[in-house]
């Protein structure tokens, strides 16, 4: 007893320490490893004391100090027993769920239908807690070698509405929903069976059945983002109902076979320099308009001038004009009004 007494510090120590590391199966090892050495040493202690030369040699006469030790030595065993099992059945009780992480309990096979938070809990020591992310995964399939979930090269390969065959590269961003997370635990299983087993087949199917409503030159050009759009609401009227929540789907890539990407691109060059020309004859024909339409209105200036030209209106401009000039010598040419003659003008 005076030997355990000493080494509760040593024991706390191995407990506190490496508790973490070991986990809690690791914790009952280490306490039935202490437990059996304490045992052995007893029993080692116990048939040294039996030995000749040690052993009393009056052995036909009754030991009651020997009795009484072998009953204390026993009591220790059985303490130390009960000491180990309080401390098994403490840490094993002992569930901390971290952070972006829930709880999935269960006890002889049967999942409990409500969830663990993150935090500190108390379960049956007997009862296993699994713990699933709940934080935002991702899945990628990719053409490039060891860039997706799979190491090799991981497109998918689909035929548009023409019947022509493209590689895509695609990530979905997604999540489980903490609330469902025991259902899915107790149907699917943990992340990779997830991956494997829902998102998978669910992203290759939804791909396929979107991509055949397009053209291959719309899902490479200006309806790639539309096509990436229907991709993901599908995925989430596929998955919602699983307690899976898809937060995004990317549409990275997409490859099509050499001849036909050097097609699309002549004809998008095409259509572009065809957009060109038309915009230049639009600008010439707005061009055009602006020129009848300022020569008209000179046409209209003029004739109204012309019709608004009269001698005092003249004398007038005239008369206007000679305020503002210093030195002007003032020479009259009409006799009667001493004013200059205009002669049939405007006509």
């Amino acid at each position: 007893m005076k030997n355990i007494l000493k080494n509760i510090p040593l024991l706390v120590f191995l407990l506190v320490f490496l508790g973490p590391i070991l986990g809690r199966n690791g914790i009952f090892f280490l306490l039935t490893a202490i437990a059996a050495v304490f045992l052995v040493k007893y029993y080692k202690n116990k048939s040294r004391a039996s030995e000749p030369g040690i052993r009393n040699n009056k052995s036909k006469v009754i030991d009651l100090d020997q009795i009484k030790s072998m009953k204390n030595i026993k009591s220790t065993v059985l303490l130390g027993v009960v000491v180990v099992l309080g401390l098994w059945l403490f840490f094993a009780s002992i569930v901390i769920v971290d952070a972006g992480q829930t709880g999935v309990y269960s006890l002889f096979g049967k999942v409990k239908d409500e969830e663990l938070g993150s935090g500190f809990h108390l379960v049956i020591p007997l009862a296993k807690v699994t713990k699933m992310s709940i934080r935002t995964e991702e899945y990628t399939m990719s053409i490039a070698q060891g860039e997706g979930k799979r190491y090799a090269a991981d497109a998918i390969t689909t035929l548009t509405k023409e019947g022509l065959s493209v590689d895509l590269d695609m990530t979905v961003l997604y999540r489980i929903e903490e609330g469902k997370a025991s259902d899915i635990y107790s149907t699917v299983g943990i992340k990779d069976d997830i991956d494997e087993k829902v998102i998978r087949p669910t992203i290759r199917t939804a791909i396929r059945d979107v991509i055949a409503q397009y053209e291959a030159k719309d899902i490479y050009s200006e309806k790639r983002e539309e096509a990436a759009q229907k991709i993901s609401a599908k995925l989430k009227d596929d998955l919602d109902a699983r307690g899976i929540v898809i937060e995004e789907v990317l549409l990275r890539n997409v490859a099509l076979p050499a001849n036909l990407a050097n097609a699309i691109q002549e004809k998008l060059q095409a259509e572009q320099e065809a957009q060109k020309y038309d915009f230049i004859l639009q600008k010439e024909r707005k061009e055009k308009e602006r020129k009848v339409i300022e020569a008209e209105g000179q046409r209209d200036a003029q004739k109204i001038i012309n019709e608004s030209l009269t001698s005092n209106y003249l004398y007038y401009l005239y008369v206007s004009d000679l305020k503002s000039r210093e030195g002007t010598i003032y020479v009259p040419t009409n006799p009667s009004t001493g004013m200059p003659l205009f002669r049939d003008l405007g006509k």
